[in-house]
């Protein structure tokens, strides 16, 4: 049994953890993603000036098109294509993948292979 009783607070202990490890700079940014139970957000973030560079949710008509679910593998896999064509844009082409205290697993791991398919290096 963990001591952690709540699955939000292990969540958060888990993402301090890997945060102390990996930083995202101007070169790699940092690929970060969340899922709530209705939609996927994803987020390339530079650590070193504080700012996000690009940002994709399934909040967006462009993100969601003719997709019948905001939440599910398919809908992670669209939401990392985009991800990885507005970072390529700005001249990104690797960077630092923080699946934000997650399991890989289901739509967190599909985000992470539609980006690495539509040509974003992890």
């Amino acid at each position: 049994m963990s001591r952690i009783p709540d699955r939000k607070q292990r969540r958060e202990k888990s993402k301090r953890r890997f945060r102390q490890h990996v930083r995202g700079t101007a070169q790699r940014p940092r690929l970060t993603v969340f899922r709530s139970l209705r939609h996927l957000y994803a987020q390339i973030v530079d650590d070193e000036h504080g700012v996000t560079m690009a940002a994709v949710s399934t909040l967006e008509k462009a993100s969601t098109g003719d997709l019948g679910s905001t939440g599910n593998r398919a809908a992670g896999k669209k939401v990392g294509e985009l991800i990885a064509e507005r970072a390529k844009s700005l001249g990104v082409d690797t960077v630092v993948f923080d699946r934000g205290g997650f399991q890989y697993h289901g739509v967190i791991r599909a985000i992470a292979e539609g980006a690495r398919e539509a040509g974003l290096k992890f």
